[in-house]
């Protein structure tokens, strides 16, 4: 590997420790290479999803389509030829072409990336594309590095990967609704109008969640160990949002963000260390 090389996996790992402390906790359970890898899908993830969501008032919507349509290229261009001037572009395409990450998973992350530009209120079907491209997708980007080429292991951990994705994202609008709603403009779940929303219509998200955690979670023991501790720490952090958001009135919901505290955290890492079933 080149200077260059090892400069923009650092670049990607400074990204994720600027972004996320849950992912972070989180991916220090994964061996290496896996770690260096999955920080380097995260990166460009996290830049991607940056340029559509910034608040910042001069940034416009056609002015973030412009940009994600530049990254995009960038990263296809990236995974051709093997070089980026954009460091983290570059990390993600080491990534990409040693673990066989194509098109059939990168366009539609970016589709769903451009619909946070052009879609306010999702149906179920714009729905479950977005959650298929903003976070299945991911989910098997990673998988491609957890079982590092061994196409039957992935093919027979595919569906519970993307459920795992899937109830990642889900908790996220749930948790996100207030500031989804009020300062992007966008509402993700079909027929939710933030201002009558009630615990009723709280549980049954959370049944749909709880039940992709439920498919997710039989894929753990098979996972390798460079990985299973990782994902095991991250579904149960999920696991334990879940719970959180079903004890917590919707008109709560609506008005602030439910955070795990520090201390579960800290147990739920430790569960994984030891190798607890989440």
């Amino acid at each position: 590997m080149t200077r260059y090389d090892r400069v923009a996996q650092q670049s990607a790992r400074c990204v994720i420790a600027g972004y996320s402390t849950s992912f972070g906790w989180a991916s220090r359970l994964l061996d290496e290479p896996v770690r260096t890898h999955v920080r380097s899908i995260y990166a460009l993830v996290r830049v991607a999803d940056e340029t559509v969501d910034d608040p910042d008032p001069q940034l416009t919507a056609p002015v973030r389509a412009q940009l994600l349509d530049a990254l995009e290229a960038e990263t296809a261009q990236g995974l051709d030829l093997g070089r980026s001037t954009n460091l983290v572009v570059q990390a993600f395409a080491i990534t990409a072409r040693t673990y066989g990450i194509g098109p059939e998973l990168i366009a539609p992350f970016f589709a769903s990336m451009r619909a946070d530009l052009e879609v306010a209120e999702h149906d179920q079907e714009s729905l479950d594309r977005y959650v298929h491209g903003s976070a299945e997708v991911v989910g098997l980007m990673c998988l491609r590095v957890f079982v590092d080429g061994d196409d039957d292991s992935y093919a027979r951990l595919l569906l519970p990967a993307q459920s795992l994705g899937a109830a990642f994202q889900k908790v996220n609008f749930l948790r996100d609704l207030a500031e989804d709603h009020d300062l992007l403009g966008r509402t993700y779940f079909p027929g939710l109008d933030p201002a009558a929303f009630d615990d009723a219509h709280r549980d049954a998200l959370l049944d749909e969640i709880d039940a992709d955690l439920h498919v997710a979670a039989t894929a753990i023991p098979h996972l390798p160990a460079s990985s299973r501790r990782a994902v095991a720490a991250a579904h149960g952090l999920y696991r334990a949002l879940s719970r959180r958001l079903r004890a917590t009135p919707a008109a709560q919901i609506r008005r602030s963000r439910v955070r795990v505290p520090e201390r579960e955290k800290a147990q739920i890492l430790a569960r994984a260390l030891l190798g607890a079933r989440p």
